[in-house]
């Protein structure tokens, strides 16, 4: 029993009773929200491990949900669920911080199998990819890192990157000059086999480009080696 606690924002009450039940039988504490807002103030008012937050609310949607939150500097793991099927509607919510996405209908298993591994990703961890853990800063072109504050700044002003950006980025710069492979990414960073789903290897990376990069659509830094994966480089 993990007695983690877990918002779910949710509207459809069948589902909403449907998934706190499995939740609840396999540790977790469950705390319910119906609507958009709702669901923000309980965010921003308790302490929760983890939100599953739905994207199609009454009131504020899920996006704007997820936008605000991360703005007002909550750093918890969000993963949304969506019945939208298009890419876009994905990238959107990654862009506005969300760690993961599910999109329905989907298996129960699937849902805590992406939970865990979020959870797992965001507890305390004793040792870094490598074995050595970084120096407590880094730079490299314009950029900064305060890894410790998880901070980062391009040319002095603050950029906002989620906590998977910050970790995936991390991970990356930790095996400086490897390739390493889309399905190595999601199990080092997401933390569980997703090779099905290694476009959101690709949404990712070419986030941080946007945010980190001098010239996006040409990168310096964050490399794709064709068919391989991708490496960082300085």
């Amino acid at each position: 029993m993990s007695g983690e606690r877990i918002l779910l924002v949710e509207d459809e009450p069948s589902l909403q009773l449907t998934l706190s039940d499995r939740l609840k039988s396999e540790g977790y504490r469950v705390e319910p929200a119906l609507t958009g807002d709702a669901g923000e103030a309980r965010a921003l008012a308790e302490p929760f491990d983890l939100i599953v937050l739905d994207v199609m609310l009454p009131g504020k949607n899920g996006f704007d949900v997820c936008r605000d939150l991360r703005q007002r500097g909550l750093d918890v793991p969000i993963l949304m669920l969506t019945a939208r099927t298009q890419v876009v509607d994905r990238v959107v919510g990654l862009k506005l911080g969300a760690d993961d996405y599910l999109s329905k209908p989907f298996e129960a298993i699937e849902l805590l199998a992406r939970i865990e591994a979020l959870l797992r990703r965001a507890r305390p961890k004793s040792a870094y990819a490598n074995g050595v853990p970084p120096p407590d800063t880094f730079r490299f072109g314009d950029v900064e890192i305060d890894w410790k504050r998880a901070e980062v700044r391009r040319e002095g002003v603050s950029v906002s990157l989620s906590a998977l950006e910050l970790k995936l980025l991390r991970y990356l710069i930790e095996r400086h000059g490897e390739v390493i492979g889309r399905d190595e990414l999601l199990d080092r960073v997401w933390g569980y086999d997703a090779t099905a789903q290694t476009r959101t290897v690709d949404v990712h990376i070419a986030s941080l480009r946007q945010k980190l990069e001098p010239v996006p659509a040409h990168p310096r830094f964050l490399i794709t080696v064709h068919r391989l994966g991708y490496k960082f480089v300085e």
